[in-house]
């Protein structure tokens, strides 16, 4: 199948570029800088759409030429020393073409300083996006955090995070998506200080040339100094909540016309806390017939080192060749008291029983890019390639101690079949390789047509292996019913193309993804193996019109898969406590959504989105009741519901209050309904009509002086099986900038400790209610010193992992 697809693309190719052959012709636009301070100057060229095609450098005499033009309208900006120092637009080019003398503001070279920065939350070519180096909020956090404070994001009790209502989001780090999902994703994540991210992206359509999985697209983008010179940036940052946070940061980039050169590094060490109290209902017939009653105390202490470098070599004016190089080591050792109060049918107490957990964790993600970018035109007719390698590894030693007590506190005595204390050892790795190979290609044609094509295939395998032992008797003891191997294989090969054309007002996108899937998952402890072999097609289209100068109407459709995560499928019993274990359904089928959307902009400032979608087989994590050897037990596992509605509305309005108060709201209403049944429960269109409110407020207080006030509603939630209470917080900050390039930044998150998630979830013939405390009430001081040259340079995107999976961690 991947060579087929490769023929294919082969043959577009050719053919795309015999079609250029015939109908482009090349010109050049060339002038000279009328002044005596040409060194370093800069001149950035662009198209009709305000995009940068293309930089050159002027020579010792002010001269510099673009080569390679088709026909058309360019405008060109002149910087020096990060300033713009000239700007012309509307330059009609149909052969060759020079400039007259131009003439540079050199007042404004001397002593001008752009101080205009980006908007918390932005919305830009369909993406909402949360420039987080702005935010003083995020002073100190975690990338966990930053997402947990987003607007409109939701992250419960297990750590599954969805985007205004939404569940079975793909997560990704500078467009590789993170194979991870649960509570491992978000220890992920919390390794990752907001230091080194740059903005978040968040793409709730996405269009054919992005892969297939998820409902949504959560794009997580670090930061990539791409200056001209020697440039830099350190920063550290210490916070206190109940325990202690330091994050440190240092990155430092090189670039000249020919070389890029990047290297960042970061290490943190955080303490925190999930506290979980809960109470568990068991019934039969609707009758009470026991309960749980449990208080669950985690504390981790996270030490995490995470580095990268790479470099761009620029050949020549066409062609770009790249590669990067990754490493993260997390440690985090969990020591985990769970507490329980056993009651009868009476509502009292007939026991307790204690589970002390001690727990070493080591986490290892090393990762290799290989890429190269042959720029076919001036238009932005490109071809781009990218292999990527990535292997994560996981190793964790486990201790659980359990202790069963009488009503009067006395310990139980001990049977055969259970000993008291009873005292388990687990001994998991894991090991996950991918590889991946992708080519995206563009082809500007005349009249403002425009072709995308582009293939990819990657191999995946996932090898994990559970041991856990019984030691309460002295020897170890293979427990054969909490031991597992499991081992996961898939390949996924997929060919895409868009077409799209722009008119005056009107502009349209069209396109169509294939995507062929192969998986097979081998349960060795059972000799059990499950295989899954399908092929799917994924449409999208953009319909977009200019209504006036300043407003604009979109539509917007798509059709979406997501498919179980690794763990998700692994049929193994993962113990946590005597009353709880985790286990993957290997009979979880993947889930698809159509999606559509309506989208009205005034001024590219105020929007207002208008959503549908509609999902089949939606994968829900539920924690449902079960009876093994005659106890009430519950598992935490993932089912099919037949069917998930979602209606929503999304507005996003910035005002400007006064000249030194800006605010920036949004909010998001929607309805979400579920159909399905799980654990002889039956929800006909259950879910509630709900909604959550953003305001962040930034204050110019002068003299280098600004403040930060940001306040968070979400209101009560009925997803599923579950009733989740309404959360609000409200975050304050204030930083200085001083003359140096240096920044100090003092930030107070959760002011009132009020973002704890409450729910309660229901079944025919079980009960939970639960709530959750997390160490969200943190002060944090930061400092951050940048250094080096103020020349801009053209971003340059690479990485070509899109394609991977974000299914290995906890469903």
């Amino acid at each position: 199948m991947a060579r087929i697809f490769l023929l294919i693309f082969v043959w577009i190719l050719s053919a795309l570029s015999l079609l250029k052959a015939q109908t482009t012709q090349n010109f050049s636009l060339s002038g000279k800088v009328d002044s005596d301070k040409v060194n370093q100057m800069e001149i950035n060229l662009f198209d009709s759409e305000n995009k940068l095609i293309k930089t050159e450098i002027a020579d010792n005499k002010g001269n510099f030429v673009f080569t390679d033009l088709v026909s058309g309208n360019y405008s060109i900006k002149i910087n020096k020393n990060g300033t713009e120092a000239y700007k012309a637009d509307n330059i009609s080019v149909s052969g060759n073409t020079t400039l007259p003398s131009i003439q540079l503001n050199e007042k404004m070279i001397e002593g001008v300083t752009i101080t205009k920065t980006k908007p918390y939350i932005e919305r830009q070519e369909g993406k909402m996006i949360l420039n987080v180096e702005n935010s003083i909020a995020s002073t100190g956090n975690s990338a966990f955090e930053v997402l947990e404070k987003a607007p409109g994001v939701k992250i419960d009790n297990n750590d599954n995070i969805s985007l205004r209502g939404k569940g079975n989001l793909l997560v990704q780090i500078d467009g590789k998506n993170t194979p991870m999902t649960g509570t491992d994703l978000a220890n992920y994540l919390r390794g990752i200080p907001s230091a080194s991210v740059e903005k978040v992206e968040f793409i709730t359509n996405p269009s054919s040339k992005y892969d297939a999985s998820g409902t949504s697209i959560i794009n997580i983008k670090l930061k990539k100094d791409q200056r001209k010179g020697t440039n830099g940036s350190i920063s550290t940052s210490l916070g206190t909540g109940r325990f202690i946070k330091n994050n440190n940061n240092f990155s430092i980039n090189h670039r000249n016309k020919k070389v890029n050169v990047f290297a960042n590094y970061s290490f943190a060490y955080r303490e925190f806390f999930n506290h979980l109290m809960l109470d568990r209902n068991f019934y039969t017939n609707t009758i009470f017939e026991k309960a749980y009653v449990q208080d669950n105390f985690l504390k981790m202490n996270f030490r995490n080192h995470i580095a990268k470098a790479g470099m761009d070599y620029y050949m020549n004016d066409k062609n770009i060749l790249g590669f990067s190089v990754g490493f993260i080591s997390n440690r985090f050792d969990p020591t985990g008291d769970n507490s329980s109060v056993i009651l009868g049918s009476d509502h009292l107490p007939t026991g307790t029983f204690t589970t002390q957990n001690r727990t070493r964790n080591h986490w290892k993600n090393t990762s290799i890019n290989l890429n190269h970018k042959y720029t076919i035109d001036s238009l932005g007719s490109e071809l781009t390639t990218d292999f990527d390698y990535i292997n994560y590894s996981n190793t964790s030693l486990q201790n659980f101690d359990t202790r069963n007590y009488d009503v009067n506190g006395n310990l139980s005595p001990s049977a055969p079949d259970n000993p008291n204390p009873y005292l388990l050892k687990g001994d998991i790795g894991g090991n996950l390789n991918i590889f991946s190979l992708k080519s995206d290609f563009t082809k500007a044609l005349k009249n403002d047509w425009k072709l995308e094509g582009g293939v990819k295939t990657s191999l995946v395998k996932a090898d994990n292996d559970l041991k856990f032992f019984n030691v309460s008797l002295g020897d170890p003891v293979l427990d054969e019913t909490k031991t597992n191997h499991y081992i996961y294989e898939e390949n996924i090969n997929a060919i895409y193309g868009n077409v799209s054309k722009k008119w005056k007002k009107f502009s349209t996108n069209f396109g169509l993804r294939l995507e062929n899937t192969n998986v097979k998952g081998t349960q060795i402890t059972t000799n059990q193996v499950n295989k899954k072999n399908y092929t799917q097609l994924f449409p999208s289209a953009v319909l977009s019109y200019d209504i006036t100068e300043k407003s604009n109407l979109e539509v917007n459709f798509s059709r979406r898969i997501t498919r179980p995560s690794y763990n998700q499928l692994n049929p193994f019993k993962f113990y946590l406590d005597p009353t709880t274990y985790r286990a993957g359904n290997p009979d979880l089928n993947p889930q698809t959504t159509m999606n559509y959307e309506l989208t009205y902009s005034l001024s590219n400032k105020y929007f207002a989105t208008l959503s549908y979608s509609k999902t089949s087989d939606n994968i829900t994590e539920v924690i449902k009741p079960v009876v093994e050897d005659g106890k009430n037990i519950t598992v935490q596992t993932n089912e099919n519901l037949n069917s998930a509605s979602y209606f929503g509305l999304n507005l996003i309005a910035p005002f400007k209050i006064a000249t030194w108060w800006d605010m920036n709201n949004s909010a998001n209403f929607y309805y979400g309904s579920y159909t399905g049944n799980v654990s002889g429960t039956q929800i006909n269109n259950k879910g509630n009509f709900t909604f959550s409110l953003n305001s962040i407020n930034s204050f110019k207080l002068g003299n280098g002086f600004t403040a930060e006030l940001t306040g968070n509603y979400q209101a009560r939630e009925v997803y599923a099986y579950m009733d989740v209470q309404p959360i609000w917080f409200l975050n304050i900050g204030a930083q200085k900038k001083f003359k140096n390039n240096s920044t100090l930044k003092l930030a107070f998150n959760d002011v009132f400790f009020t973002s704890n998630p409450k729910a309660r979830t229901t079944f025919n013939n079980y009960v939970e209610n639960f709530v959750v405390e997390r160490d969200s009430r943190v002060i944090t001081l930061s400092y951050t010193y940048n250094f080096g040259s103020s020349k801009s340079g053209q971003p340059r995107k690479t990485g070509g992992a899109e394609d991977l999976k974000q299914r290995i961690g906890n469903g």
